[in-house]
């Protein structure tokens, strides 16, 4: 295939106050949270002056990103584009279309396969490319990647500066702690996602040499009659210091950029608990503008321009699929259920 530009999708934020609200209103949009519900994930962001990390965190990725293509001769324009919030997609693919793009390939914020992570995505750049009319771009996504060696190599450098961060720091005496946004158990039967966490998790931890680690869930939004992934991360917490662990590290593997759900529902909540619970808790960082992240991107592209580069990919699984299977992430109840992130 001959493509012309980069597509960066991501979930998107709001950047002040008065951008809140209709950032959360575009979130739940055809789902039934309540007013009361949504004042409360408001308040969260109102804590950070109603501004989310996550945007300008990817516009940091994009920059990093522009600077790698160019090193390796690969002269594509980065185009951005979110699900929730400017730039949204639909924009972005009118200006895609007026710019005389013709063919895209879409690398998608998301490391692991679920509705909300992967379907939903491809949905949304097809409905922006409906929007967007008849010169909109055909738009190819990149494959999941949460068993790239880079991206575990990522992660895995996060972990290590945080242990390192901890007084006396031993990993034989510290337990290692990934987080994930919880989905609906419907969700999760649908797809790979509890899978591919657990290998991912697996790889880092080995990776950053600790062998004491477990998977939590965090950021639960639906309602308590659907059932959600589970143990969540607050209850972990407290389990771990009961059992006597001291001091942990909570790695958002997850997240590839700072969410709310990072600053709010670890770096303060969870953060809250570890403390009332008399545990020494650091975050690691998201993978972010990790170099190895960044050179990941790159790769993934390469593989879709040429085919003689190899597709890498850790463990037994192999790498996933570039176009996916009719019914891959299905989700019927999408509409009564779903991550408010």
């Amino acid at each position: 295939m001959n493509y012309d530009a980069i597509l960066y999708v991501s979930f998107g934020g709001p950047e002040g106050r008065d951008d809140v609200m209709p950032y959360l209103e575009n979130v739940v949009r055809g789902r039934p949270f309540t007013p009361e519900r949504l004042h409360e994930v408001a308040h969260h962001y109102e804590q950070f002056g109603g501004v989310s990390p996550i945007n300008q965190q990817n516009r940091e990725v994009i920059t990093a990103l522009e600077k790698e293509l160019d090193i390796h001769r690969i002269w594509m324009p980065v185009y951005f584009g979110n699900r929730n919030w400017h730039p949204l997609l639909a924009d972005t693919m009118r200006e895609m279309a007026a710019n005389g793009v013709k063919r895209a390939l879409a690398f998608v914020t998301s490391a692991f396969s679920c509705y909300s992570g992967c379907r939903q995505y491809r949905e949304n750049i097809e409905a922006a490319r409906t929007a967007a009319g008849d010169a909109a771009p055909v738009v190819d996504k990149l494959r999941v990647f949460y068993n790239h060696p880079r991206f575990v190599e990522a992660n895995a450098a996060r972990v290590r500066d945080a242990a390192a961060s901890l007084p006396d720091s031993g990993a034989s005496e510290t337990c290692l702690v990934f987080t994930a946004h919880s989905i609906p158990l419907a969700m999760a039967r649908g797809s790979r996602y509890e899978t591919q966490l657990h290998d991912a998790c697996g790889f880092v931890a080995g990776a950053a040499e600790m062998s004491n680690w477990r998977l939590a869930y965090q950021s639960r939004s639906g309602s308590p009659k659907h059932p959600w992934l589970e143990p969540d991360v607050c209850d972990v917490i407290r389990a771990l210091a009961a059992s006597g662990v001291q001091r942990l590290i909570l790695s958002p593997i997850g997240f590839v950029t700072d969410h709310m759900e990072v600053i709010y529902d670890l770096d303060t909540e969870a953060r809250a608990v570890a403390n009332e619970a008399g545990v020494e808790m650091v975050r690691a960082g998201t993978a972010g503008t990790h170099p190895a992240y960044i050179s990941m991107i790159r790769e993934l592209i390469e593989e879709r321009l040429k085919k003689s580069v190899r597709r890498r990919a850790l463990g037994g699984r192999g790498p996933s699929h570039d176009v996916c299977p009719a019914g891959c992430c299905a989700y019927e109840p999408v509409k009564r259920s779903a991550p408010l992130v």
